[in-house]
Parts: C-alpha cells; structure tokens; sequence
C-alpha cells in the first residue's frame, strides 16, 4: 500500500494543460538539454489555400491540417527589410527587428518612422518593402515546447481584433485555448488572392492549467527576447528562432 500511496503522489497531472505544472522549460534546457540546438517547429501559413503545413516526424512529408488549437503563450511583432529581393538561404535582412520598434542593420533606427515601413514601398507596389509578420509561439495540448506561427500582414488585423476582444473580456490569448482556421481572402489593393488566419475561441483555460502555463510561458517570453539579429537565424541558449522566409504580397 506505501508504494501504491508514493506512485500516486508523483503522477503527472494530467488531462488538458494540467501536465505543466511538472514541466520546468528553463531547467530542461540548462540540465538534460545542455549544449543542444533546439529548434522550435513551424506551423506553415500557405499563400493562397486553407491548409496548414504542420510540423511532423518527417520534415520532407509535413502533415497538413484544416484547423488546429493551443495557447498563445507569447506574441509579437517582428520586421524584415531587403534591400534586393530575397531569394533563399541563410543571408540576414539587410534591416530587421524582432520587437517590432527598432530596426538592426541598415537603415535601422526607429521603425515607425523609416521610409520602407510606408505602404507603396514595396516592389509590387502596393504593400510595404519592410515586411511585417506578428510571431505567434504557441503551445498545443500534450506538448512541451511550442511551435512558431508568423501570422503574415494579410491577417494580423483579424489578430489584432482577437486579441481586443480577449482584453474587453478582462482576459488575454494566452488564458484560452485558440483553434485556427484559414480561408481564402482578396487583398483590397491589387485584388491578390491569399490565405487569411482565422482566430476563434475554443475553450478558456481551467484555474489549474493556468497555475501550469504561468511559469512556462514566461520562460517562452524570455527566450524569444534573447533572440539577436546577427544572422537570419538568431541563435540563443541553444534555441534557433528563423527569420521569416514568406515573401508577404501585403
């Protein structure tokens, strides 16, 4: 009977986001992850579809999905600015910031005022050639790390809305569980056709998995601003945080 009574006293809670309360992030990756690179998987934002690429077992056949849910445990806006077009591999942006404020590189400086941060600025004339994409980490259920979502500009108003309407509810995102969705959308100027995020509310959190994400989530928040800029993937306590590859037609 004392073995039994000590086995249940160190089961994991489970069910939910309960689990977390066992979790300590910033203790595994100083103890059994020491010294390796961590990457944080992405979730896939297609250009003009409604399926999500999702991450899986095997990187060369991704899983897709029509939805998916989990918490916004972190989020923010980030800026990428090449002077030439980018096209492909690991060459930094020439200007880039990852608080969304001020920019590294040239030109640099505050980003609310640079030239290129101006809608009509980019090559297809209509859109801004700093782009902008708002990072989402998010935790789905049963996972220890979260994955990376960049919500592109055609859907960071329909981000912003949501997140209003968490805050007029005395809440926030990262106190429900969020179910994503896409849909096919035209972009007001030049008539382009892309794939639009949509934000629902699909459940809110119980006392005990907030009690479980509170400390995780902070620890996710420290490790995304530890993030530098000093080549396209910024490296920090092991973990590898990409710059974004989409070329946004917004």
């Amino acid at each position: 009977m004392a073995n039994q009574k000590k086995t249940e006293e160190l089961a994991p809670v489970t069910g939910g986001y309960g689990y977390l309360q066992t979790v300590d992030l910033a203790g595994m990756m100083s103890g059994e992850l020491d010294g390796m690179t961590i990457t944080f998987d992405r979730v896939k934002i297609p250009r003009d579809g409604v399926l999500f690429e999702m991450p899986g077992d095997d990187e060369d056949t991704p899983d897709v999905a029509k939805e998916f849910t989990g918490v916004i445990l972190y989020h923010h806006l980030i800026r990428g600015y090449y002077k030439t077009a980018y096209t492909g591999g690991n060459n930094p942006p020439d200007c880039g910031s990852l608080d969304g404020h001020v920019g590294v590189g040239v030109p640099g400086g505050n980003c609310h005022e640079c030239e290129w941060a101006k809608f009509g600025t980019a090559q297809n004339g209509f859109g801004k050639a700093c782009r902008e994409h708002r990072r989402l980490y998010i935790l789905r259920e049963g996972e220890v790390f979260p994955v990376l979502c960049s919500i592109p500009a055609g859907s960071i108003d329909a981000f912003n809305r949501f997140a209003i309407r968490q805050k007029s509810k005395m809440g926030s995102v990262s106190e429900i569980v969020t179910r994503f969705s896409l849909k096919k959308a035209k972009s007001k100027k030049g008539g382009l056709d892309f794939s639009q995020v949509v934000f629902s509310e699909d459940r809110p959190l119980t006392p005990e998995e907030k009690t479980g994400l509170l400390k995780y989530a902070e620890d996710v928040r420290q490790l995304a601003a530890a993030v530098s800029l000093q080549d396209r993937t910024g490296t920090s306590q092991g973990v590898i945080v990409e710059m974004d590859e989409e070329d946004d037609p917004f």
